[in-house]
């Protein structure tokens, strides 16, 4: 057996890493958020925790909160998640499925193809959406020709013929693209771990396919789904640049563009760590559910 101090030495340069580059940078936000700021509006941070400000922590808490003048943009920010975890779920488990259980020796090409997008800067990959999407590309005149532009119209997501002129749809199926690879991926480890003992034993006591899906297999890759829609959910809530590429509207702004707008463009950069502090206490309690739900699913498997 391996002793314990080997896998120790074996994982100190990695914390190391993470402590230089996550949570010295992290404090350094804390220090900004907790801080003040000169007459020019410039930050300065408080490094010491005893000389704290809390002024932009609760002008963050009071924006971000129901009524609050930033409150609009969280309920946009929520609403938009879900509807593309709810896509992304509707289309990366049965790619995932597919590629565990029935691919064969195509399950490898499968994978490359999902990782292929990643070989591609992400910024390069939504400039060829805009491109596409534009009201003279090949994908709006698609698109336009089967009258699918009508079906959103009526369901109120989009506004006219123009998919790039502020469309809360386009929005949310940028999302989707960029980041549904990264759902997959776990969910497909997970299914591919299966067992497949646990299906035969199903059909053997008799249940229907359907039956052995719903009682076998989705509560075996109920861990991989959590999985997946985690590492999704926690960087669209900080996303700012697939609603400034694909739409760029007020209208369509997220919380990470409000935050962005406060660090990058705006003179409140106090107020914008701050909103960083609130936005990765909220991720922090999802992570937290994660993680406590996949420990109770582990108990109830063992």
């Amino acid at each position: 057996m391996t002793p314990r101090w080997i896998w120790r030495a074996l994982s100190a340069p990695g914390l190391l890493f993470l402590g230089v580059f996550f949570l010295v940078a992290f404090y350094a936000v804390v220090a900004v958020g907790m801080g003040n700021v000169t007459t020019l509006f410039e930050p300065v941070p408080y490094w010491n925790p005893l000389d704290w400000n809390v002024g932009y922590l609760a002008q963050a808490l009071e924006d971000l909160a129901p009524g609050g003048q930033t409150w609009p943009v969280v309920v946009r920010t929520i609403l938009y998640i879900a509807i593309a975890m709810t896509l992304s779920l509707l289309i990366g488990y049965p790619v995932a499925y597919y590629a565990a259980r029935y691919a064969g020796r195509w399950s490898g090409l499968i994978l490359v193809l999902l990782v292929l997008p990643f070989w591609i800067s992400y910024i390069m990959r939504m400039f060829a959406w805009t491109n596409l999407l534009a009201s003279d590309g090949y994908a709006a005149e698609a698109l336009n020709a089967l009258s699918i532009d009508s079906i959103f119209n009526a369901l109120g997501l989009m506004d006219g013929g123009d998919w790039l002129g502020g469309q809360p749809i386009t929005v949310i199926l940028a999302l989707v693209y960029g980041y549904v690879p990264f759902f997959i991926l776990p969910l497909y480890a997970s299914l591919d771990r299966l067992d497949q003992r646990l299906i035969e034993a199903s059909r053997d006591l008799g249940a229907s396919a359907s039956e052995t899906f719903r009682r076998v297999i989705l509560p075996v890759s109920r861990p991989g789904i959590y999985a997946g829609l985690v590492l999704i959910a926690l960087p669209m809530f900080g996303d700012y640049f697939t609603q400034d590429l694909m739409s760029g509207s007020p209208n369509t702004n997220m919380i990470g563009n409000v935050i962005n707008g406060y660090v990058q463009g705006g003179p409140d950069k106090s107020l914008g760590a701050a909103m960083t502090m609130v936005l990765s206490a909220f991720l922090l309690i999802f992570m937290a559910f994660y993680l406590r739900s996949l420990r109770r699913e582990q108990r109830e498997a063992m």
